[in-house]
């Protein structure tokens, strides 16, 4: 698994130095709502043209132009786990940068996002940070934000009327996932003694259907032959995994493998498995998703649960923070050269989970 990690850290910093240039629920968290309403696609996130963020790209940002600008961010939800976390640490870096920053959450409803959208126009924000609930239905409120002269920028949908998007390629993440659990499979499985897997989905939401092919890509562009699906479980939540888990686990009690498409699937699955094994983890148990929150750190961290690898984005809450106000600067001085930035993402395992633990909030 070593020498994979290496070769997509590598990859990774060579596709970086090229572009460089120019859900209560609880206590899990994911970078999509995971609500069960289909998404309006405005663009296709995986077909969109733009900028592979890297570190030494959001280090050209100058922070000071962020002192004294008032600033507006509207999420889906705080009661996500992982968006919590980051935006509680992005406060602390906008303030520290003397932004005057409001920060609120529509929870998951449209309606109520364009009111906080036309709030923030009427009081004179500098920027508006938009993380949809619906895409298309904010399109127009966005428009009329950037008419009235305010910089927007959305975080995850490549939409039409902003400054700047921040978006992931759920398709390149998911692939990124499969591989690390393939490279798991390739270390402790052959074909002879093929793996267990369930893959842990979430096919009602357009990004999360896009990672959930990405990881079957990438499970067999590393481990063909030697894995079988023996479940595809639909869940978002922690308790919903868990539950789910238990019953595949009835039915094939040999499966020892999991991967999923967020934080949610790892901690659900992460209990069930230790239920099952009673905490007695063997070595060719594992499971593998993404999204960064405390609890899969302290998973990753703990022997007794099969947690092994987590695909993460910039890194912790503060180093995620830490991209998003860069990429306020950017927009905010007319320095971002391309609509569409793709957020990097690399892998998180036993050998550098402490380091990224020390940054979450």
């Amino acid at each position: 698994m070593k020498k994979r990690i290496l070769a997509i850290l590598c990859i990774s910093a060579l596709m970086l130095t090229l572009f460089t240039g120019c859900v209560n629920k609880g206590d899990e968290g994911s970078s999509d709502s995971g609500e069960t309403t289909e998404a309006t696609e405005t663009t296709d996130t995986a077909e969109a043209e733009g900028i592979q963020a890297s570190p030494e790209f959001y280090s050209k940002a100058d922070l000071s132009v962020l002192k004294g600008k008032k600033i507006g961010i509207t999420i889906q939800s705080l009661q996500n786990a992982y968006w919590a976390g980051v935006m509680t640490a992005l406060q602390e870096v906008l303030e520290e940068n003397g932004a005057n920053v409001t920060i609120v959450a529509c929870d998951d409803s449209s309606a109520t996002q364009i009111g906080q959208i036309e709030n923030f126009v009427s009081s004179k924000c500098d920027l508006i940070m938009v993380h949809p609930s619906d895409a298309a239905a904010v399109e127009d409120t966005c428009k009329e934000a950037r008419d009235a002269g305010i910089k927007v920028m959305c975080c995850d949908d490549p939409m039409k009327n902003t400054d700047g998007n921040w978006v992931l390629n759920n398709t390149d993440l998911g692939i990124a996932i499969g591989e690390l659990c393939g490279d798991f499979i390739n270390e402790n499985y052959d074909e002879n003694n093929k793996a267990q897997v369930t893959v842990i989905g979430y096919p009602q939401t357009t990004i999360l259907l896009e990672r959930e092919e990405g990881i079957m890509q990438g499970l067999e562009n590393v481990a063909s032959g030697k894995y079988e699906v023996v479940a595809n479980q639909a869940a978002i939540d922690a308790n919903a995994a868990q539950t789910a888990m238990e019953t595949i686990l009835q039915k094939n009690p040999d499966c020892k493998v999991v991967t999923g498409i967020g934080a949610g699937a790892m901690i659900g699955a992460d209990e069930a498995l230790q239920i099952h094994t009673g905490g007695n983890i063997p070595e060719d148990m594992g499971v593998f998703t993404t999204d960064v929150t405390k609890q899969q750190l302290e998973q990753l961290a703990d022997k007794t649960y099969p947690a092994k690898g987590i695909i993460g984005f910039e890194g912790s809450d503060e180093d995620t923070a830490a991209s998003c106000a860069a990429m306020f600067a950017f927009i905010l001085s007319d320095q971002l050269e391309q609509q569409n930035v793709f957020r990097g993402f690399a892998p998180i395992t036993a050998d550098n989970v402490a380091e990224i633990s020390a940054g979450m909030k």
